[in-house]
């Protein structure tokens, strides 16, 4: 049965609880809610076994508060976890090695996808099935993860798309300039559980570790509206366990590919094989759809594959051209921009009425992120990310002009910002201009300079990107390691 837990939940709580719930150490008769130190990682030799996954609740449960995340089904926090994890560390540890752990159900989550189409279902599971996932990922992982195709980036350690693409760099300047496309459809969704159960099986011996996967993958499914599902297929996209089952999956198509001689870069559910020819593209994109939908029982999302040159295909935010001279430059797709553009407005409303301070630290927090992304780009993309600059400046140069309100205060602190009179005064009441057009008027660009926002700690992405480019010539920068 299901692990039930003597303490209260959110749902039904003993009593009311709010920040004293986690109390301050050496107080009599308080618990201390302390996340427990992440042990030793154990040395691991043939199988993977139960009792590994057992001794690693410790470190699971670090790694799954760091994550932070939302309660399951069961309304059950972190914190709440945290305060009684030496009872539940004790249960958890004696229900998975006698068999009898079960694990609770899925909360469903819809989240917008990024290609501005549709919707993806998030699973979250119970922040306890989230530290057990954790745990066996951390046993599994040892065992799997030297045997994965060095063309895998996604959900790997040491690895992620800046080393994609410096792979997928590589082929096209070698003469590869045709890539076969490939999305599959709802991947996480209709992974295959008897394929993936059978490659499990082939290496993980310990038969209570192969049930304990298997009433994972088999959950209920809590919807928005309550209703409770059934789960044939799929592994939901939430859990700690689920990017390496996905991997393991998967594996069998990148050493296929490999087999076949195939030059490609696979990140999840998304891959890119590249080609000499469109007629070649052509052919291997037919037989490796074969492949994918008889072996893998999965499907090729039509709409979204192709074959084409790369530099018409948005792949992880990038693209690639190649010039002339045989380089190849990284630069940003259009659906990059958009999404750029479209998140600045979001982050710049005028009718915002945050201090001018907290607004551009939003606005940094997210460019520093968006830079850590796409921090490979060459210096082909130096012209979009200075108009970037330059919007995401007017527009706190209209929100400014809102928070001052009167055209005469505009005026007045435009003149204290060291603009002539005569320029402040013709700028602002020179006829019916609406606060956007007067964000971009001459008299507001010499009082609200580039500098102005610069001495407040606004992240410039132009002079970051020159920095970058100064320290680091381009072929070290995307050098694949």
């Amino acid at each position: 049965m299901q692990l039930k837990l003597s303490f209260a939940t959110a749902e039904k709580p003993r009593h009311k609880r709010g920040a004293a719930d986690v109390r301050k150490p050496g107080l009599p008769g308080k618990r201390t809610c302390e996340v427990p130190k992440a042990k030793a990682k154990l040395s691991l030799s043939g199988s993977a076994r139960m009792e590994e996954v057992a001794e690693r609740l410790d470190e699971a449960f670090a790694k799954v508060a760091a994550n932070k995340g939302a309660p399951g089904p069961d309304r059950q926090t972190i914190k709440e976890v945290c305060v009684y994890w030496l009872k539940v560390k004790a249960e958890l540890h004696r229900s998975l090695l006698n068999g009898s752990y079960q694990p609770g159900e899925i909360r469903r989550k819809w989240i917008p996808k990024g290609s501005g189409g549709g919707q993806r279902g998030l699973g979250i599971p119970n922040v306890i099935d989230r530290i057990v996932q954790e745990a066996v990922r951390q046993v599994l992982e040892p065992l799997y993860e030297p045997t994965f195709h060095r063309s895998s980036h996604g959900f790997r350690p040491n690895r992620g798309c800046q080393a994609e693409i410096a792979e997928a760099k590589g082929y096209v300047e070698e003469g590869y300039e045709i890539v076969v496309d490939l999305d599959l459809e709802q991947f996480f969704d209709r992974v295959h559980h008897q394929r993936l159960m059978a490659r499990l099986t082939q290496r993980v011996e310990d038969k209570r570790l192969l049930v304990l996967i298997g009433r994972m993958l088999k959950a209920k499914v809590v919807m928005p509206d309550g209703v409770k599902t059934a789960t044939a297929e799929g592994v939901p996209q939430g859990g700690p366990l689920s990017p390496l089952l996905s991997n393991i999956v998967l594996d069998e198509f990148d050493q296929e590919l490999s087999r076949r001689g195939l030059r490609f870069v696979r990140y999840a559910d998304d891959v890119n094989i590249y080609v000499g020819s469109e007629r070649a593209g052509k052919r291997v994109m037919a037989s490796v759809e074969r492949f994918i939908e008889k072996r893998l029982r999965l499907k090729v999302n039509a709409s979204k594959s192709a074959v084409a040159p790369p530099e018409t295909r948005h792949f992880l935010g990038y693209r690639l051209h190649r010039q002339p001279d045989g380089s190849v430059e990284v630069l940003l797709s259009e659906r990059s921009m958009k999404r750029l553009r479209d998140r600045v407005l979001e982050l710049t409303p005028r009718s915002l009425g945050w201090p001018l301070k907290a607004i551009i630290k939003r606005i940094n927090e997210y460019l520093q992120g968006w830079l850590g992304h796409f921090r490979v780009c060459t210096q082909r993309i130096k012209y979009q990310v200075g108009k970037t600059d330059a919007h995401i400046r007017r527009r706190l140069r209209a929100i400014i002009l809102k928070h001052w309100k009167r055209r005469r205060t505009m005026a007045r602190r435009l003149i204290r910002l060291g603009v002539k009179p005569r320029t402040a005064w013709r700028g602002i009441y020179n006829g019916q201009k609406s606060i956007g057009a007067l964000s971009h008027s001459p008299a507001v660009d010499r009082g609200l300079r580039n500098a102005y926002f610069a001495e407040r700690g606004l992240v410039s992405l132009l002079e970051r990107f020159e920095e970058i480019w100064a320290t680091i010539s381009a072929p070290k920068q995307l050098t694949l390691f």
